[in-house]
Parts: C-alpha cells; structure tokens; sequence
C-alpha cells in the first residue's frame, strides 16, 4: 500500500471536504493577542445586549492595549514619532449577543501589510461558553499627523509587527 495521499479515496483524503469540514487555514505568521474585557452598563441598548457600536470600541480598546503589551509599541510612541492609524474599512460580522456582565476576550491578529497600511482580524469571544460573538477585520492606513495623509509605513516601525 502507497503512503502517498494522492493514493487514497476521495473520502478518505486529509484534503477532502467532508463530514469533518475543509481543512483549517494556514497558521497567521503573525502573533495574536488577546484582551479580556468586561461588558458595562452604558454598554447596553434598548433590547438589552451590546449595542453594535461597541464591538467596535471593545476592538480599539483591545488594539491600544496590544500595542503597548504585545507589540511593545504604544500608540503614544507612533504619535511621538509624527504618524497616526487611520480606519480605512471595517467588516464586523455579528454572532451571539454579549449581555450585561459578560466577560469576553478581544482576539486580534495582523493579516497582511500593504505599503501603507495594514489588515487586522479580530474575534470577540465570550468567555462563559467560549461562544463567537463577533468577527471580522479592519483596514488601517498609516498618515503623516502632521498632513493627515497616508505614508509608506517605515521598515522599523513594520518590523515591530513582525512578533
């Protein structure tokens, strides 16, 4: 018998498919961070669970937060330095409702670099059940402060990414 998977069925195929689903992604070669953070009371709307405004803030707080602690980078530092994160695109794809009190984990990962920017991912996890309750990614361009327009992001400050 041929140890070569090109050898096997269909079904029984590590590539295939089936039952078990496709096969998982590549790993990112970037690091991942997480961030736990608690739902609060202003946090919640009229139909009792986080309005959807704040799965974007919980994501922001959670960036400001792996800056400084994953990246060793803080925003202050990129502000020192004369350079600004602008919001580009955002993609937010709402799972489960987080409710008052939930305690969840903010997962971010960086996807891929252009010349000025950079894609982030994200996950936001409740941690009672371990359920998805949002995910999606953000676009980030890199600006001048001083002329509010985007510049090519310096190799010192993308090789910080590269953790």
């Amino acid at each position: 018998m041929s140890d070569d998977p090109r050898d096997l069925a269909p079904h029984d195929r590590a590539d295939s498919a089936g039952p078990a689903g496709p096969p998982p992604p590549p790993p990112s070669v970037y690091a991942r961070f997480e961030t736990e953070l608690r739902v609060r009371p202003d946090d919640i709307d009229m139909y009792q669970h986080v309005h959807s405004s704040r799965y974007m803030d919980y994501v922001l707080a959670a960036r400001f937060d792996q800056m400084e602690h994953g990246y060793q980078m803080p925003m202050a530092e990129f502000a020192r330095l004369g350079y600004g994160w602008f919001m580009a695109t955002a993609q937010m794809n709402f799972k489960s409702p987080l409710e008052m009190g939930d305690r969840f984990v903010v997962r971010t990962w960086i996807e891929k670099f252009t010349l000025i920017g950079v894609k982030v991912q994200f996950q936001i996890i409740r941690l009672a059940d371990q359920k998805l309750a949002c995910d999606g990614w953000f676009d980030y361009v890199m600006v001048s402060v001083e002329t509010g327009r985007a510049v090519r992001i310096p190799a010192a400050i993308r090789g910080k990414f590269g953790v």
